[in-house]
Order: structure tokens, then sequence, then C-alpha cells
């Protein structure tokens, strides 16, 4: 449960909701907001916070395009601190020599992987949303507006080198967004849906001319090849399936015998496609997708002082990144298991089969990162489909 949850909406941005009222009209939406959140710390430098919330509420009226909605999130959360001069070096050679430039703190490593996503969080609120046509098309663009309260409910959960940082995760929120919906009464056949599913990926790709770097450097290579753990996000309507993925492709290891590392890239993707073939459940498509993702190499020490002590002398850690455009081809298959004798929805089983390229070819300190960023891959997904 902690890994399901964990993938519901990453770092960083958009939300499946499913309501129904009495069993007469129900929609799926998925949209992307932005606002504010949390407190600030005018005391220290930089920090971020991403959370992955599951919401679950009442719709309170829907009259005609307007809907008003009290909920509940329950879900997990990331913190990253860190102290480091604004301009990075763009070196790998001088990076590695010398990789020390601040100090980093993290909370639930996401930079490790999906799967260290933790700490229980909660928030509290309203939802208002507005329907708004679309010429031509049987989906609806929706505008959302959130304001509530979030906090984690266990004091000191947010603990790091001995300090505090429980008020990164706790306060008032607003936050405003826009998505697509598919509002039923807007369908007299079931020829449109809206469906959520947890994806694990496994990519044929490993940082060789990284790594080879690195053991010339004095440290270790990272071992394996590079998993991923992420969230897709798929809509049909006639036969035309669009939607979004979300995902984090991670590897991790020891440096050295004092240091760790990581290197890490999330992905987000816009995708497109058909659906060509259907039998009963099981279904084949095709999609395309344009992404965009980030790269980072983060080299840390393992034994740091507390955090006041570290203040003085800020020089443990260090991280190189860059990002760009990803482009992919995909087949995909998806089989429905109705899991009630209503069907308001299935489970679905899926599977992917496509090909990521970094356009144009990734660069770290100087160095391609093809081998890492591009090649072949396969998913297995889990999901619910309304």
């Amino acid at each position: 449960m902690k890994y399901l949850l964990g993938i519901l909406c990453f770092y960083f941005l958009n939300l499946l909701s499913v309501q129904a009222q009495e069993f007469l009209e129900n929609r799926s939406t998925f949209y992307v907001y932005t606002g504010t959140s949390g407190a600030n710390l005018s005391q220290c430098l930089n920090y971020r916070s991403s959370r992955a919330m599951l919401q679950l509420g009442y719709s309170l009226t829907e009259e005609g395009k307007f809907q008003l909605i009290h909920y509940l999130s329950m879900g997990l959360g990331y913190l990253n601190f860190q102290m480091l001069p604004k301009q990075q070096g763009h070196d790998l050679e001088a990076f590695l020599t010398d990789p020390r430039k601040g100090l980093i703190l993290r909370k639930n490593d996401i930079q490790k992987g999906s799967s260290y996503f933790g700490n229980f969080l909660t928030e509290i609120g309203f939802q208002l949303s507005y329907d708004l046509p679309i010429p031509h098309r049987k989906e609806a663009w929706v505008l959302v507006a959130k304001a509530g309260y979030a906090f984690s409910p266990f004091e000191e959960n947010w603990k790091l080198s001995g300090i505090n940082f429980d008020n990164t995760q706790a306060g008032a929120f607003f936050r405003v967004g826009t998505g697509i919906s598919l509002p039923d009464r807007n369908f007299f056949y079931k020829d449109a849906s809206l469906g959520i599913s947890v994806l694990r990926g496994f990519h044929f790709s490993k940082p060789t001319q990284f790594n080879s770097y690195l053991e010339k450097n004095g440290y270790s290579p990272l071992e394996g090849r590079p998993s991923n753990l992420g969230l897709r996000i798929l809509g049909e309507t006639d036969g035309l399936l669009y939607g979004v993925d979300v995902y984090n492709l991670a590897m991790k290891g020891k440096a050295s015998s004092t240091q760790s590392h990581s290197l890490n890239s999330l992905r987000v993707y816009a995708n497109t496609g058909i659906k060509f073939f259907q039998y009963k459940n099981l279904a084949f498509g095709a999609l395309g997708g344009l992404g965009y993702g980030n790269l980072r190499y983060t080299l840390t020490q393992d034994l740091k002082p507390s955090f006041p002590q570290a203040l003085d002398r800020p020089n443990f850690d260090g991280y190189l990144r860059n990002f760009g455009i990803f482009l992919k081809p995909e087949l995909t298959m998806e089989y429905g298991i109705p899991v009630t004798k209503r069907k308001f929805f299935d489970v679905l089983i899926s599977g992917s089969l496509g090909y990521e390229q970094a356009f144009p070819g990734f660069k770290l300190g100087g160095l391609s990162m093809n081998s890492f960023q591009s090649g072949p891959y396969y998913s297995l997904g889990l999901g619910i489909k309304p």
C-alpha cells in the first residue's frame, strides 16, 4: 500500500478523480494544478517537498456545469533541503575530483527510486470545479480551485539532522488547475473512459560510459539496470487514446566507503494514439509520446555533523543535473476485469513495449548519457477504469 500511494500524483503534478452520485451519474476527470502550501522557512536557503495524495470525498452538489466537493486526502511525501551555490559546475571530471559543494538533506529520498517515497500526510478541504464545453467534442475542459489545510499527523515525523521540518508539511493551501472531464451525461453509449494505472517498468539501458568515468576517479560503478515505478492516466473516446505518464527512472549504490550516490531521471509524457483492436475485455493500441525529463547525479557524504554544526562548514555533498526532451513509440495491451454486477469500474491489467529516445542526446557534465536515457523498455500496469 505504501508503494501504491507513493505513485499517485509524482513531484510534481496530476490527479484522477472519480465521483458518483446515487448510481445516477458519474464522471472521470484528470487535471493538473499549481498553488502554495506549507510554511515558508525564512531562515533556510532552499527546500522542496513533493507529495502523492489519494483523494476521497463527497460531491455536495452538481448543478449543471458546476461541482462542489468536500474531500479528505491521505498520502505520502518527500522532503529535500539543500544549501548549494546557485552556479553549479558543468564539467564531470572537475566535479568528481571535488564534489563537496554544499549540504543536502533528504527525507524519503525519491532520487533513489519511487519506492523510497514515504511518511504519512493528510489534507482536508473543498474543491470547486466548472465545465467548459469543447467544440465538436463530448469531453469538457474543467477549471478547478482547491482550498484547505495540510498537515502531518505525527509529531517529529520530518526530523532531519536534529532539526524538525514538520512546518514544511503543514499549513493552509490554495491551488488552481485545469484538466479534462468525461461527464456521463454527454455519452449515450459507453464509448468513453478514463483509467488510472500504477506502472512498473524495466529498461534495457545502462550508464556504461558514465560508470567508466566513476571508476577512473576512484568511485564504485552503479550496478544493474534501471527500473521505474510510475503512474499512467489514459483516456479513450471513440477509439482515440490520450493521457499522461509520470515515472522516475533511478539507480543507487555506494560510491565509496564514506559516500553514496544516485542517478535518476524523472519523466513526464503526453501521449496520444489509437485503439486498433478490441475483443470483449481485451484491447490493443498504439501510442506516441512527447516527454520532458531531467537527469540528476547526486554524490553525498554518509556521515555529517548535526544541523547547527553543518551550517558552519556546509561542504559535504554535490550534484550535477540536466534537462531535455523525449520521444517514444509504444504498443500497449490491456485487459479489463469487471468487479461489480453494476460494472461501475474494471480492474485493468496492462502491458506495454516501447522505445525511448532522448532528443537531442543528453549530456551530464559534458559526457553523453544516451546509453542511460535512450533504449527499449517494457512495463506492466495494474489499475482501474470507471
